[in-house]
């Protein structure tokens, strides 16, 4: 196939960049929240939404697709490129919850554009925004071209934030439809507003219930406190136990088998800049507080390469509803982010033994396993990386860097594992002031049309890379 000249792609994308941006704000309305407790027929209607948009975009065989109970998928496809490799494009149309709606500035459902510069609402960084960057990119190539430098499937998730619990199904059951020679995944996060990341490591998640009982039912604390504990105080200081006085975690051996970086990692993560003063004020770190963990490891070494040990939940009384009472019962989850390559299953046995091994004033204490899922590597070296690499370049006029995700992205292992062989490129659109997942969300929309611009390079510069089987 005759090279295609990419200026003209790249002028119809300007051209419809402020209708790109209403085809997201619009998909952004429907309030596709996958997680139980809110409408299922919200992401039903987002994925026949998506199936909609991807048929004017000019892609084929568009159908939405159900594995068992599953939230919907929505797959399509453009194989008119023979002789060229084929990209399997992944992102998801579901969200999170709103969260506290006292603490949006704005509706959450009514994306707008505020003076930042930036969109706010739910699900406008992630992930819809990782959709809208290659539908963008795919139809300026057709528009201009009638046709793409190479072979695209692609598949919009509806479950990613409950966990994607049937994408492994899915995946085996469409394997035969789904074959690719490389895998574009859209939904990470880049180092910094304006710098293009490439994701190459995740770490893995350990998550366990413990729940501490002493009574039968609560007693006043006047008539009986003294002589018999309470199982709030008692679970207290069994999460004391989990951390050192720098916030490192303490549970013996747990850090035995975390691999140690290589030459290479060790270089691309001294290369990275760190602006401390940047990094507290993105988090909404208090003045007085110091960073916690391993002082002898760097910030990037703690947040992509260690574990790292979170209270994600705690139950006892609610304060407006307190009484003076003894406590029957008091429960907490504990999230473990474990480093890639550590084995999960032995992150779990130690946590729950040290959890439930001599319990405050002998009081019963009982565990449940969330979660057990390891982490991600990958080196990103060879044809399709360097690809992406000469794409982000490109789209962006910034050289791009590698770097880790602190969170478990659970796609990732599903396709690394029914894709075997076909390197993985994680890209994505969120920046430290994207607030995903939490109130006022919002995406940078110079870096949606960079992003934008990067898919259509890299649509481009992925023919060159070598074709499986």
């Amino acid at each position: 196939m005759v090279d295609l000249d990419i200026e003209p792609v790249l002028a119809a994308l300007e051209q419809r960049f402020d209708e790109t941006v209403e085809e997201l704000i619009a998909l952004s309305k429907i309030p596709s929240v996958s997680a139980a407790g809110f409408d299922p027929a919200a992401v039903a209607r987002s994925a026949d939404h998506v199936a909609d948009l991807l048929s004017r975009t000019g892609f084929e065989a568009v159908e939405v697709l159900r594995v068992g109970d599953a939230h919907p998928y929505v797959f399509a496809q453009w194989q008119h490129a023979p002789g060229a490799p084929t990209a399997i494009i992944y992102a998801h149309h579901d969200v999170q919850p709103p969260g506290r709606i006292e603490h949006w500035e704005t509706p959450p459902f009514e994306p707008s554009v505020r003076e930042d510069g930036r969109l706010y609402g739910r699900g406008v960084v992630d992930d819809k925004a990782g959709l809208l960057l290659h539908v963008a990119a795919v139809r300026a190539w057709l528009e201009t071209h009638g046709r793409l430098p190479i072979n695209v499937k692609l598949i919009v998730e509806g479950e990613e934030e409950i966990g994607s619990g049937h994408l492994t199904e899915f995946l085996r059951t469409y394997r035969e439809r789904l074959q690719a020679d490389v895998v574009v995944l859209s939904d990470t996060a880049n180092l910094a507003t304006g710098i293009p990341s490439l994701t190459t490591s995740l770490r893995g998640l350990v998550a366990i219930d413990v729940t501490v009982r002493a009574l039968d039912h609560p007693l006043h604390s006047g008539m009986w406190g003294g002589p018999l504990p309470d199982a709030a105080t008692a679970l207290t200081r069994i999460l004391a136990r989990l951390v050192d006085a720098d916030g490192a975690i303490a549970i013996p051996g747990i850090y035995d088998d975390v691999p140690e970086l290589g030459s290479a990692e060790s270089a691309r993560l001294a290369s990275l800049p760190f602006d401390a003063a940047a990094f507290r004020s993105d988090a909404g770190l208090v003045g007085s507080a110091r960073f916690a963990g391993e002082p002898e490891r760097s910030a990037y070494e703690r947040l992509w390469t260690r574990p790292s040990l979170a209270l994600t939940a705690l139950e006892g009384m609610p304060l407006a509803t307190a009484a003076n009472q003894l406590m029957a019962q008091a429960r907490a989850r504990i999230g473990i982010r474990i480093a890639p390559g550590q084995d999960a299953l032995r992150v779990r046995d130690l946590a729950v033994a040290f959890l439930e091994t001599d319990p405050p004033w002998g009081l019963e204490v009982h565990t449940e396993v969330e979660t057990a899922v390891p982490g991600w590597r990958t080196e990103p070296e060879g044809p399709a990386f360097d690809a992406a690499r000469r794409a982000l370049q490109a789209g962006f006029a910034c050289e791009p860097v590698s770097i880790g995700c602190g969170g478990s992205i659970p796609f990732v292992g599903p396709f690394v594992e029914v894709l075997a062989g076909a390197p993985a490129l994680l890209l994505g659109l969120e920046d430290p002031p994207c607030n995903a997942h939490g109130e006022n969300e919002s995406l940078n929309l110079q870096d949606f049309r960079k992003a934008a611009r990067a898919s259509a390079h890299l649509l481009a510069e992925l023919r060159g890379i070598p074709q499986r089987g």
